[in-house]
């Protein structure tokens, strides 16, 4: 009975380590494996950090990127430029940036990407939030700054059209980032680069009276 018992346990935690993305059953494994028998206690800090991060970590009410609270530091800040709202896949693209000092707007982190040979479709990203997170608001300027990767331009192209009759201006990064490029990989030179650098997707235009 024990013995079955330690196999399912085993067989469970493989099953759990696979909801990493790209991570099959041998990955699985050999992690389990490493946990196991290498690293117990590394085991039950990741358990413990887990379980925190579970229970503190939320999404920031304006941008929908990960912080304690309701708000975080960057929406936060008085000194923030809220005349220029950056779209980013992730919070790790928020750190990208900020490392790279070239942006002093907001942010708004959809989350996910589009990729229709893939399944994902419009509710992979937090459309929802972000017209949300436009109504009302002192935006003038739109950058969106998806990766140069099949996901990420069809992700700027819904986003292109979706805003495009709305009065924004609307910008793209530079494509002198590497093709195929994640912006988190990209060096802070070349990334704040291609803000500088960035195209001109639609001028603003009027509020409709």
């Amino acid at each position: 009975m024990s013995q079955a018992k330690d196999k399912d346990a085993y067989s469970a935690l493989i099953q759990a380590l696979r909801v990493f993305p790209n991570v099959g059953v041998k990955t699985a494994q050999r992690m389990a494996h490493t946990l196991l028998q290498h690293n117990r206690e590394g085991a039950a800090e990741l358990l413990a950090a887990l379980d925190n991060a579970l229970q503190q970590v939320g999404n920031c009410r304006h941008c929908n990127t990960f912080c304690e609270g309701e708000e975080c530091t960057i929406c936060a800040d008085e000194q923030r430029d809220k005349t220029r709202l950056m779209i980013v896949h992730m919070p790790a693209d928020i750190a990208a940036m900020e490392a790279a000092h070239c942006h002093d707007g907001l942010y708004f982190v959809l989350m996910g990407s589009v990729s229709p040979t893939q399944n994902m479709d419009l509710s992979h990203v937090a459309l929802e939030k972000l017209i949300a997170r436009l109504a009302d608001s002192p935006v003038q300027e739109i950058i969106i700054a998806t990766s140069f990767t099949a996901e990420g331009d069809a992700t700027a192209y819904i986003l292109t059209e979706l805003l495009k009759e709305q009065p924004y201006k609307i910008s793209r990064l530079a494509r002198g980032m590497p093709l195929g490029s994640e912006l988190e990989y990209v060096d802070a030179g070349t990334l704040a680069q291609a803000v500088y650098e960035r195209q001109l997707l639609q001028e603003k235009k009027d509020a409709p009276c």
